[in-house]
């Protein structure tokens, strides 16, 4: 093994006036929060770490399958055919490349009942999710804890970002004041080119360094997108919080209160994700009860069973993804019915 001594390990980066000896030494002692492990989420991950981000949190509900690896810049086909969990896949291949920062893998679902502890003394939040629901929970949680958090998203060839930082911009809800309605574009109805993954990654990654070296002056106070198959881009203006938004103006935190947080349907996967019955299992119990029924395989992160034409992924704490249908009642009944009510 290579031991290199920080300062030549960042030497690059620490020429660069922006940051210098001290900005590398506030990167050090930083901590970084990253929800979600998925495309953008492992590549703003692993820009992160080779800057020396010196402590991540890695936050991830979902295991690696062989259709992450073309945008996935964190896992390989090992973590695919074991169907390791994201955050315990991207923590490992981390420590190849940069054994002197510390990763925290959590391989769970953020939610209201664990945002405080699963987020609590970061200096910044990085989303890498795929649904606005948990935007919203980090945004409401950022809002009242006064954190700055990065928003990103990539669909197709089109990528966006936004930089909060509570009392001086807009927030999430300030831009978008609800969810989108209607259909929209998901990685599986449009697709999604690595290149924008990595674009717009690289932006967010840039803001990140930004804060965390206090640099705040440098910051782009736009909701910033860009599309690289059409070369068109836009930005909307977020430099002032709005008076009239809901999370930021009236301080309404209802995603940490958890109104009405159902099941939720993965994006794109034809998944249904059931998180309501957070309990310990035991995998080797499960198996012998699953076996006669269909296929199962286990490790120690994550148990899988067939039984077609349905996939159910078992989490340790009781977390279930159930493949093969969208209707969360029957999602509901295929849990009791194999793993217990």
């Amino acid at each position: 093994m290579i031991c290199l001594e920080p300062n030549e390990r960042y030497s690059r980066q620490i020429l660069f006036p922006g940051i210098g000896p001290r900005g590398q030494d506030r990167l050090a002692l930083s901590q970084v929060a990253v929800v979600g492990c998925g495309a953008t989420g492992s590549a703003i991950a692993s820009l992160l770490a080779r800057s020396g981000v010196g402590t991540l949190r890695i936050i991830d509900r979902d295991y690696v399958e062989p259709s992450n690896l073309e945008r996935q810049c964190l896992f390989d086909e090992s973590d695919a055919s074991a169907s390791l969990p994201k955050a315990v896949a991207a923590a490992g291949h981390i420590a190849a490349f940069n054994s002197q920062i510390v990763v925290e893998p959590h391989a769970v679902d953020l939610v209201p009942a664990n945002v405080d502890a699963l987020l609590g003394g970061a200096r910044l939040i990085v989303d890498g999710t795929d649904n606005f629901e948990s935007r919203y929970l980090i945004n409401d949680f950022a809002v009242k804890n006064r954190l700055p958090w990065i928003y990103l998203a990539a669909v197709g060839s089109y990528g966006a970002t936004l930089t909060v930082v509570p009392e001086e911009t807009a927030c999430l809800t300030c831009i978008f004041p609800a969810p989108p309605r209607g259909a929209f574009e998901t990685c599986e109805t449009a697709g999604i080119l690595n290149s924008v993954v990595n674009l717009i990654a690289a932006i967010a990654a840039a803001e990140a360094l930004k804060l965390l070296v206090g640099a705040g002056e440098k910051l782009r106070k736009t909701l910033f997108s860009f599309d690289v198959w059409t070369n068109e881009r836009a930005e909307i203006a977020a430099s002032r919080p709005r008076p009239d938004c809901r999370t930021c103006g009236q301080r309404d935190f209802r995603y940490l209160a958890g109104e009405g947080r159902p099941p939720i349907t993965l994006c794109g996967r034809n998944s249904v994700q059931i998180h309501e019955r957070q309990r310990p299992v035991n995998f080797e119990e499960i198996n012998a009860r699953l076996a006669p029924l269909g296929s199962v395989r286990y490790n120690d992160f994550v148990l899988k069973f067939w039984r077609e034409p349905y996939e159910l992924t078992l989490f340790p704490d009781g977390r279930a993804i159930i493949k093969g249908t969208t209707d969360t009642a029957m999602a509901r009944s295929l849990y009791a019915r194999y793993v217990g009510s």
